[in-house]
């Protein structure tokens, strides 16, 4: 009898250490995730910061100019519902502006264009990166509470359900491909 109470006792502590792990390794994840919007965010506002710098500097024609600053105050300003769609339209914007290397060219010949170009170039070129690495985490931790055991023992606690950040992260082809930056 007190062999088996023993055996019961060890079994319990050993189910809830490994519990407690699971637990552990959730909230290391949900915290994971937090830093990585967290950067996702800050490549996010880089980008539009870097945008509107450059649609405000006169280098680019006024109708190319309007179009990027526009959409990069509406992705700074936009309320986290719509940051998605704001961020996406952002990135066509770039893409329609910058299209072509003729426009990344005329913005390299001004003065204090090369930095511009290039600041704009990795800018762009982070932003995916930030994002997958993002959406990356949120993937583990979902597929980490979908196992029955975080769900019956209610191992998430009150944390949110992750959310994937999914939007038109392309860069403009003229930007991505530039060597050396």
């Amino acid at each position: 009898m007190t062999v088996t109470l023993i055996w019961i006792v060890v079994a319990l502590v050993a189910i809830g250490l490994y519990l407690s792990w699971t637990a552990g390794r959730l909230d290391r994840l949900h915290t994971r995730i937090d830093a990585a919007r967290a950067a996702l965010d800050a490549q996010l506002l880089r980008r539009a910061s870097v945008t509107q710098e450059l649609a405000t500097s006169g280098v680019l024609d006024p109708a190319a100019s309007i179009v990027l600053y526009q959409a990069a105050h509406a992705a700074r300003q936009a309320e986290e519902d719509h940051r998605e769609v704001t961020e996406s339209e952002l990135s066509q914007a770039l893409r329609a502006v910058f299209g072509e290397q003729a426009q990344v060219d005329v913005v390299r010949e001004a003065p204090g264009g090369e930095e511009a170009a290039d600041e704009l170039a990795a800018a762009v070129r982070r932003v995916p990166m930030a994002r997958r690495f993002h959406n990356d985490k949120v993937r583990a931790a979902r597929a980490l509470r979908g196992h029955r055991k975080v769900r019956w023992f209610r191992l998430a606690g009150h944390a949110p359900f992750p959310l994937a950040f999914e939007m038109d992260d392309e860069p403009p082809v003229a930007l991505a491909d530039r060597p050396g930056t």
